[in-house]
């Protein structure tokens, strides 16, 4: 694929590249130089990544404290998945 350099040094992405990494209107991008590569990275910074660690689990220690009450198990229960393939079935 390519794309032309306009005049004001802007570019437009191929439909297939826009589509396949979900870039819409106002989707940032880091642009870093590798050598003499110009390589574009979709920004991580999404609602979900602003609102990590800024909620409270009221009468819980830790997450993992209110999975478990969730899932029904006791407080010391520990349960550990272990996929051998490096796939886990859920």
């Amino acid at each position: 694929m390519e794309a032309t350099v306009a005049e004001r040094g802007q570019i437009t992405l191929p439909k297939a590249v826009r589509d396949a990494l979900g870039l819409s209107k106002g989707t940032i991008l880091k642009v870093e130089l590798e050598g003499s590569r110009i390589v574009l990275r979709k920004s991580v910074d999404d609602a979900v990544s602003r609102a990590r660690g800024r909620f409270r689990l009221e009468g819980f220690d830790n997450t993992d404290a209110a999975m478990r009450a969730v899932r029904g198990q006791p407080a010391d229960e520990v349960q550990v998945d272990v996929a051998t393939d490096g796939d886990a079935d859920r």
